[in-house]
């Protein structure tokens, strides 16, 4: 099984689905394609990540292929059990389930406004008023999860899974862009920041030469 991904400084889908792919505990080799090099409209087009179009991350095992970092967390989860990914309580799963899905559709402000960048921290970024109110949103549901099914650990639903690995890059997002959030959050993203994974993905995007300049600038 291999998964390419792009830059790891910038490629919030790519860390989805490099954090499922870690979470299934399954082996797996990892490519890195670095986004928008030279001849890119050629890369893309060709080899391994022809058939999503460019788009990565793309998920191969074997003849299978799988892109989408939806996608392929669903095709890890029937292959390894769901409970790997999802909590086993229906009520907690079925919130688990509905954010994944909201952040995976939503929030199109805070995407636009706050692109990923790992390895940047950017000085008296003021977001939209709309940016404001993906924000708040965010909070909610993470205050929802915490209170309602949270006490098994520090994650979302306690223990880490799927909701954790769709915010993942949010968290980045909210450090790297100084965004304020109350106590039960900054806890929340302190527990998610320093899990063995995220520190290995931010350790690799620090180390690497890429930059794409339209990500490294705020207007």
């Amino acid at each position: 099984m291999k998964i390419i991904v792009g830059n790891k400084n910038y490629s919030s889908w790519s860390l989805r689905g490099w954090l499922a792919a870690k979470q299934s505990g399954l082996s797996f080799e990892e490519i890195v394609v670095p986004l928008f090099g030279e001849n890119w409209e050629a890369t893309k087009q060709g080899g391994e990540i022809r058939p999503s179009s460019g788009k990565v991350p793309i998920l191969w095992d074997d003849d299978v292929v799988v892109w989408d970092s939806l996608a392929i967390l669903e095709y890890l989860s029937d292959k390894v059990g769901r409970d790997r990914f999802w909590p086993k309580d229906d009520a907690a799963r079925a919130m688990a389930r509905s954010m994944v899905a909201e952040m995976h559709s939503s929030f199109s402000a805070l995407r636009s406004e706050c692109p990923m960048n790992v390895r940047k921290r950017f000085e008296g970024f003021e977001p939209s008023e709309a940016g404001k109110d993906d924000i708040l949103r965010i909070l909610g549901l993470w205050a929802e999860a915490r209170s309602r099914f949270g006490s098994g650990g520090p994650f979302l639903f306690g223990t880490f899974g799927a909701a954790d690995i769709f915010f993942a890059p949010v968290v980045s997002r909210f450090i790297s862009y100084q965004i304020a959030v109350p106590g039960f959050a900054a806890s929340y993203m302190q527990a998610l920041w320093e899990h063995e994974w995220m520190q290995a993905w931010i350790s690799a995007s620090e180390s690497e030469e890429w930059a794409i300049e339209q990500y490294d600038t705020v207007s």
